[in-house]
C-alpha cells in the first residue's frame, strides 16, 4: 500500500505520484489533503523540499 511522503497516512485513491522535480529518483506520493494544504514533503535522495 501507498504512504503520502508528506503525513505518512497509507491510501488508495485520490492521490498523486510523481519523480522528485530535483533529482527525478524517487517517487513522491501526495494525499488529496496535504495537496490540498500545500504540505511540504522531502526528497530522501537528494533532500530537495517541496512544494
Amino acid at each position: 500500500m501507498k504512504k503520502c511522503s508528506s503525513c505518512g497516512t497509507e491510501i488508495t485513491e485520490g492521490y498523486v505520484e510523481f519523480k522528485c522535480p530535483a533529482c527525478g529518483k524517487t517517487e513522491i506520493v501526495r494525499c488529496r489533503s496535504c495537496r490540498i494544504l500545500g504540505a511540504k514533503y522531502i526528497c530522501e535522495a537528494c533532500g530537495f523540499v517541496g512544494p
